[in-house]
């Protein structure tokens, strides 16, 4: 499958889709990974719901599984096993695009 922007890789997906709980009853299930690849874009893009684009299905589906992962704990279940492997040590923080006022820098009054 090829990614794009967002999504989750091959490798990434394998590693959480036992952890996405399966239901047995009612229609056929929209597939989990496009599901949860929407919800990827969504927080990465800051769109709304409704500007989730087509190709992840239903913006209700999507917003009705969040829910549902959400309160379930299966959301945070994922994002422990996405998180497990990050790599800390060339982790980097840049606040040079933090503009401050000249005086809460230290700067003196009136110059």
């Amino acid at each position: 499958m090829a990614n794009r922007r967002y999504e989750l890789t091959d490798e990434q997906w394998e590693r959480i889709k036992k952890l996405i709980p399966r239901s047995k009853m009612g229609r056929p299930r929209k597939d989990d990974r496009l599901i949860l690849n929407g919800m990827f874009w969504l927080a990465r893009s800051g769109a709304g719901w409704e500007d989730l684009p087509e190709r992840y299905g239903s913006w209700k589906t999507v917003y009705s599984r969040f829910c549902k992962w959400r309160d379930d704990g299966t959301l945070i279940n994922i994002f422990k096993a996405l998180n497990a492997d990050a790599d800390m040590e060339n982790l980097s923080l840049d606040s040079t695009v933090i503009k401050v006022h000249p005086h809460s820098a230290g700067a003196k009054k009136g110059l």
